[in-house]
């Protein structure tokens, strides 16, 4: 790798995203509970069902942040800082064309397919269309806000993206709050609220780039040499992320028509938990992404396979550390969580765990490729087999297979998603060794493995209950942490991952 500064920087990063996300763990499962209890299960599934109406059209905005960021962290590595400006004035061109298209879209498609297609209960239309409207406002805010957010992880502050996330989290505690106490329609305030919070959030980031970041200032420009490769792959990958919403809202939108919204809660639910877990892993991911770019800005190709290899390790890792416990003691933490537990939960929620762990490979390899730019076929294979699955999962239901087949589907294409990324990265970038990739995520999975059995052991040897679930993480935690330093580190990994634990230690006593 490049240097122990760079690593150390990546370091300082996770522990930063570690803080928000802990943080955002805690309030989450918290708050998630309370609107759980607060709205009802009909109503939370209203909510999850018709927020996916306009989450279906936000794949307009991930294919452009994904954009955004790989070309303004590219320009940082290279070195160019006087084209930085017009990338930045391109990408929140693109940005605004992008949010007035999700806003056409939802208001005529989502309208439409809310009043005509989705299973709403009697009595709820008036308050679905409401939320609707309003997450549309959500969804515009979140577009034209991503052009900072990308030049804020482009600059590697991720200090401040947590600091902000976590206003966005305490301010979530204000809306729980203000939903036991007011008097009106619980789903309509929900989602009235949640938009004030993403219209705070998003003044905020402004406000931050415009001071700190010269490049945010900068006036209109129309450059074509720029727009076009920024268009040219956000429209390639706009058909990945476009497969990757419509598998997600698809699968949800399918469980809706053959089995209600009272599965579409337990959905929810599942997606609260395995996005809780997701974080762990995410976080180290969105350190590591701009080191990976900057090294292939530089060609320097054996440190663009070291950060990789080394990402591959430390994000399946931290990801090991939180979704094994959480597979062992889903019942019990469903029971202690939840006041009503909407059914099949438990086994979403176990199903989705294990599609995070190669969603995770996914991720880690299509930094790799997002780095060379050549998204094309990578955005043509996932998108349309993506795309693919709720038809899958339509036709099994058809057949009268059980609601939890819906997810194994997706695991099985995640599966072969991976395998496909992989070969493509090869073909990139000639310099990868794909067996030392491979190897790598091998040892990993023979370390959780061992932890799971481990948990297993430890679990059925005490009564059910919050100590149990304690010992059962601390248990899987040592086991995933020796195992990964002895089995799967190299020398220079471990006294990189020592050296950064040493000075940190030392400060803090300080």
């Amino acid at each position: 790798m490049r240097s122990v500064s760079s690593s150390e920087r990546i370091a300082k990063n996770t522990l930063a995203l570690y803080a928000r996300m802990l943080v955002n763990l805690v309030v989450s499962l918290y708050t998630s509970r309370v609107v759980l209890a607060t709205l009802g299960t009909e109503d939370y599934g209203i909510y999850g069902v018709v927020g996916g109406v306009v989450g279906l059209f936000a794949f307009l905005n991930a294919s452009q942040s994904g954009a955004t960021s790989r070309f303004l962290t590219f320009e940082i590595g290279r070195g160019e800082k006087g084209r930085l400006p017009e990338t930045f004035v391109s990408a929140r061109i693109v940005h605004i064309a992008i949010a007035l298209a999700v806003v056409i879209l939802t208001e005529t498609i989502g309208v439409w397919f809310l009043n005509h297609k989705l299973v709403i209960p009697e009595g709820r239309m008036e308050a679905a269309r409401w939320v609707l409207q309003f997450s549309v406002a959500i969804a515009f805010l979140n577009v034209i806000q991503t052009p900072y957010t990308s030049a804020i992880i482009a600059h590697e502050k991720m200090g401040i993206y947590a600091y902000v996330e976590m206003l966005g989290v305490f301010l979530k505690l204000v809306i729980v709050y203000l939903l036991m106490v007011c008097r009106f329609d619980k789903l309509i305030l929900y989602a009235a609220l949640l938009l004030a919070v993403s219209l705070i959030i998003f003044l905020v980031y402004r406000i931050y780039c415009r001071r700190c970041f010269s490049e945010t200032r900068a006036s209109f420009v129309w450059r074509k040499d720029i727009l076009r490769p920024l268009l040219s792959f956000s429209g390639f990958n706009l058909f990945g992320n476009m497969g990757s919403f419509a598998n997600l809202q698809g699968t949800n939108f399918v469980v809706n028509m053959f089995f209600g919204v009272v599965y579409n809660a337990a959905a929810g639910v599942a997606s609260t938990v395995s996005g809780a877990v997701e974080a762990f892993a995410s976080n180290v991911l969105t350190a590591f992404r701009p080191q990976i770019t900057k090294e292939y800005a530089r060609e320097d190709y054996r440190s663009f396979e070291s950060y990789i290899d080394f990402a591959i390790k430390a994000v399946l890792a931290v990801y090991c550390i939180a979704a094994v416990p959480a597979f062992i003691e889903m019942d019990k933490v469903m029971e202690i969580w939840l006041v009503e537990v909407p059914p099949c939960s438990v086994a979403f929620c176990r199903l989705l765990l294990i599609n995070i762990f190669f969603t995770t490979v996914r991720y880690i390899i299509t930094v790799g490729i997002h780095a060379t730019a050549k998204v094309k076929a990578i955005s043509l294979v996932s998108g349309l087999l993506l795309m693919a699955n709720p038809f899958i999962i339509w036709m099994m239901f058809a057949k009268g297979l059980r609601v939890e087949y819906a997810y194994s589907s997706i695991i099985a294409i995640n599966i072969i998603l991976c395998c496909v990324d992989a070969l493509l990265l090869k073909r990139y970038v000639p310099q990868i060794r794909i067996r030392r990739l491979s190897v790598s995520v091998a040892l990993v999975t023979l370390v959780g493995s061992a932890a799971m059995l481990a948990g297993w052991l430890v679990a059925s040897r005490f009564d059910p209950g919050i100590w149990r679930i304690l010992l059962t993480v601390c248990v899987v935690a040592l086991c995933i942490i020796a195992g990964v330093w002895a089995l799967c580190l190299n020398g220079t990994q471990r006294q990189l991952a020592a050296g950064f634990l040493t000075r940190f230690f030392r400060k803090n006593e300080r």
